[in-house]
């Protein structure tokens, strides 16, 4: 319990789950997104092939904790650009943005330079995930 806050409780982790571009492989987005629920997170999946936009919007409607993309089609280098650029723009900088899919390693860089925290690739453990997000997402108290 966080010390000042004990009349209040900790609420679920809200994350988003969004398969942006063109690619129609979702089902890596789908056992993640089981997983997260499983561990106790509120998940919301997208759906297939989901612009930038949509994506902030979503995080935005939704309140989002955490933006995790799942990208197989190699444009992550366009994608994840605009959607931390989208994200700052409403106000959402402080939203955890994580991706897993094919990224190489020479990739990494920029995306992290740009601001996302995780990147996961293919055969990374599930709870090397849950973990991750749970110590690095924002945590807020929720009145009930």
């Amino acid at each position: 319990m966080i010390s000042g806050f004990e009349d209040f409780d900790l609420r679920k982790l809200r994350v988003i789950i969004a398969k942006p571009g063109l690619d129609g492989h979702d089902r890596g987005a789908k056992v993640i997104a089981r997983a997260l629920r499983d561990a106790g997170m509120e998940v919301i999946y997208t759906g297939l092939r989901q612009t930038p936009e949509q994506i902030a919007a979503a995080a935005l409607q939704e309140d989002a904790d955490v933006v995790g993309l799942s990208i197989l089609s190699g444009a992550h280098n366009h994608i994840a650009p605009q959607l931390m650029h989208l994200l700052k723009q409403k106000g959402l900088d402080d939203v955890l943005v994580v991706i897993g899919g094919i990224i190489p390693d020479v990739d990494v860089p920029k995306l992290t330079e740009i601001g996302v925290k995780g990147i996961f690739l293919p055969g990374t453990p599930m709870q090397e995930i849950i973990d991750f997000i749970n110590a690095n997402a924002r945590q807020r108290v929720s009145s009930q």
